[in-house]
């Protein structure tokens, strides 16, 4: 389970997250979703220790351990994936050797490594590129380095901001499916910012609508689309609405 308590974060006199209350559950895909400069980023930047927040907390809890981002980052990242919007990669160095050298800091071993770095390339389809340097890659042959990156350590915990940003339809469709098996089948615990309400409609369990740094709406997204606007409603007439009335 990921537990936010009362997460705030200000810059200034800019309150950029204010008391952010929520429980993600083991085996859920909940997905965050919000206007530009609502505090997704901001949210997620605290929840992988990049941003310490100025109050509240957030915890990364299994039936043994209950990891404080703040005071055990170190041990919160050895639990978690993360997939940021703007991912940094060492472009010199080729997709493998990317992989590799990102496994080893995990401590993956050898053996397990070199597996899990074929399983990744071709399951994204990048045997063929595998040995070039990553500069050379497309924006969307980047993005699928950098979630296979984040997936090498079997993480318990998926931090995800916007992964089907400059991915191919198919691709997109490979991703999704990823998503859902990772949750579904393996219990892992998945928090997910799109500005896709598509794929927050087909692949989040439940989701979450952040507005000028506060938490508006939470539920199914069917559920939220009835209440807003009856059975034949679409989150993104939620989203809309609820926006709107924040004036977000």
């Amino acid at each position: 389970m990921i537990r936010i308590e009362k997460l705030t974060k200000r810059f200034g006199t800019t309150l950029a997250v204010d008391s952010l209350d929520l429980e993600i559950h083991p085996g859920e895909v909940f997905g965050f979703l919000g206007p530009n400069g609502a505090g997704k980023t901001t949210t997620i930047r605290m929840m992988v220790g990049l941003l310490r927040p100025t109050s509240g907390t957030v915890r990364y809890e299994n039936s043994t351990t209950s990891l404080d981002v703040r005071t055990e980052a170190l041990a919160v990242r050895r639990q978690i994936g993360y997939i940021p919007d703007a991912p940094f990669l060492y472009e010199k160095l080729t997709g493998r050797e990317h992989l590799q050298f990102v496994g080893e800091i995990y401590q993956v071993e050898a053996d397990e490594l070199e597996r899990e770095i074929n399983g990744f390339l071709d399951l994204f389809h990048l045997q063929e590129v595998a040995d070039q340097p990553i500069e050379g890659y497309s924006h969307g042959m980047r993005q699928k380095i950098v979630m296979a990156s984040s997936l090498l350590h079997h993480p318990r915990f998926l931090v995800v901001d916007e992964p089907m940003v400059g991915l191919d339809p198919r691709s997109a469709r490979l991703v999704k499916d990823l998503l859902t098996n990772l949750a579904k089948d393996q219990g892992a615990t998945l928090f997910l910012s799109t500005h896709s309400l598509d794929v927050a409609e087909e692949v989040c369990d439940r989701v979450g609508i952040i507005s000028n740094g506060r938490l508006i709406a939470v539920g199914p997204p069917g559920e939220l689309a009835q209440k807003q606007g009856g059975a034949a409603a679409r989150l993104e007439k939620v989203f809309l609405e609820l926006t709107e009335e924040e004036g977000g």
